[in-house]
């Protein structure tokens, strides 16, 4: 770790508990409302004025899959192990969702701001309609899936996540591989990966142009960057991926912010980099870090879920709000 490394980590870790930077600063650094890039994006360290770990909430058992709804004004994450999908409204408390929840692990938003979910217990991608919970897909062929852990949406709709076998027995597999997965509206569900028994892939973000999905596999201890095809054909699918981060300590689930930088919880703490992969330093949290998303309404605030808590810490600049 680099001096500058350290400082920031220490720096941070020390402030844990303090008061970050109000929630209602004004948005700037060329953002968007929805937090996407304008021509002025900012450039350089993501870090720079950084504020000070808070402890939102805690008290749960495994917390994953934070999910800022701009709409709504509120986000939601997930507690797997109590099958429960929880609502956070800044200034207030936290409250119940939806119970059960078929052990919910990431979350994610269509372009209608419908509630998509990465369901353990069921092994499928569900949607939320008002009341109901529906089914998107749950199978390849015929074949469950493993237990799709985290997804991201593109633009258009087109679904992306990946497939590990955590919340399954080995005896109960189907699948002969680990996969990452493409649902574009109204078309098949594609294995993009077909990975090794022995790959996890993780957690998963799109960058703010939507041409490069970024995979974490925690058992490899690295982050993949798959080339996505834009237009023609073969619109959506991805390319052979080359390993954007070489070595990481049990990545997990990711963020992005406006100018690509990535966020990735890891064994110590919530790593940031470079849109090239080049590190910029960690993010010190009390507890490991399973997950992490950009809310409130300037999409400045980085919520972090880590192991039985909910973390929030106040940034400088913008991240993508949705996934």
């Amino acid at each position: 770790m680099s001096t500058r490394t350290a400082a920031i980590t220490l720096g941070i870790l020390a402030g844990c508990g303090g008061a970050g930077a109000s929630p209602d600063a004004v948005p700037g650094d060329g953002a968007a409302a929805d937090g996407a890039p304008g021509p002025d994006a900012f450039a350089g360290d993501p870090l720079a004025g950084i504020g000070e770990v808070e402890l939102v909430a805690g008290g749960f058992q495994f917390v994953e899959g934070p999910q800022w709804r701009a709409a709504e004004g509120d986000l939601l994450f997930t507690d797997i192990p109590a099958s429960t999908i929880h609502r956070h409204v800044p200034g207030g408390g936290v409250t119940v969702f939806r119970a059960p929840s078929d052990q919910a692990n990431g979350l994610a938003l269509d372009p209608q701001g419908r509630l998509l979910a990465a369901e353990h217990g069921a092994r499928r991608v569900s949607r939320t309609e008002g009341d109901a919970v529906v089914e998107v897909v749950a199978d390849l062929d015929g074949l469950r899936l493993n237990s799709p852990n985290d997804l991201v949406v593109r633009g258009d709709g087109t679904i992306y996540f990946t497939d590990p076998p955590y919340g399954i027995d080995d005896a109960d597999r189907e699948l002969g591989f680990m996969g990452v997965f493409r649902l574009s509206p109204g078309g098949p569900l594609v294995a993009e990966r077909t990975g090794a028994l022995d790959e996890r892939p993780n957690g998963v973000g799109l960058s703010p142009a939507q041409d490069v999905l970024y995979v974490a596999d925690t058992a490899a201890a690295v982050v993949r960057a798959f080339a996505v095809t834009v237009g023609g054909p073969d619109d959506g699918a991805l390319g052979e991926p080359t390993t954007l981060v070489p070595s990481i300590p049990n990545p997990d689930g990711l963020a992005i912010d406006a100018a690509g930088n990535l966020f990735v919880t890891a064994a110590d703490g919530v790593r940031v980099y470079a849109p090239d992969g080049t590190p910029w330093g960690t993010i010190a949290v009390p507890e490991q870090p399973a997950n992490c998303a950009f809310g409130d309404a300037d999409a400045r605030t980085l919520y972090i879920t880590a192991r039985t808590s909910l973390y929030r810490v106040r940034l400088a600049h913008p991240g993508l709000p949705t996934r």
